[in-house]
């Protein structure tokens, strides 16, 4: 089978455009996040969820600001060597597993995802990645 050595890498390739981070996607952020992420923006976590997220569900996400980009996104991620999980997983998200159509609907805004492998390829990458194994560079 000519697919069966396809890694993670081998179908996503960062284009750095911040395609992912526009738009309230709901990024959650975990207490451990907020202490790094508060700490790594020199603020304390009661400034950072005031002013840098929105609540959601209950819990607080990583805002958007006016024109829709994440608050953290300025041409680069600023935070990112503490980005959310969520923000270092993508686009190998369990959404994918769930539904393979999110992979292609993902793509529509994001020219770093391949979409020319079959579902099962693209469903046993995400399920590597979400492992550990493969984990694209970022």
């Amino acid at each position: 089978m000519p697919y069966k050595k396809v890694r993670p890498k081998d179908i996503f390739k960062c284009q750095k455009c911040g395609e992912c981070c526009k738009g309230f996607g709901g990024t959650f952020v975990t207490e451990e996040n907020i202490r790094e992420i508060a700490g790594y923006i020199h603020v304390d976590a009661e400034t950072f969820v005031r002013d840098y997220c929105q609540i959601s569900g209950g819990r607080p996400v990583l805002a958007v600001d006016e024109s829709g980009w994440c608050v953290f996104f300025k041409e680069v991620c600023t935070i990112h060597p503490v980005k959310p999980a969520m923000c270092k997983a993508w686009p190998f998200i369990k959404a994918v597993l769930i539904d393979v159509n999110n992979w292609h609907i993902m793509a529509g805004a994001c020219m770093g995802i391949r979409t020319d492998l079959p579902d099962d390829v693209v469903r046993g990458c995400v399920r590597k990645a979400m492992e550990g194994e493969g984990k694209k560079e970022s």
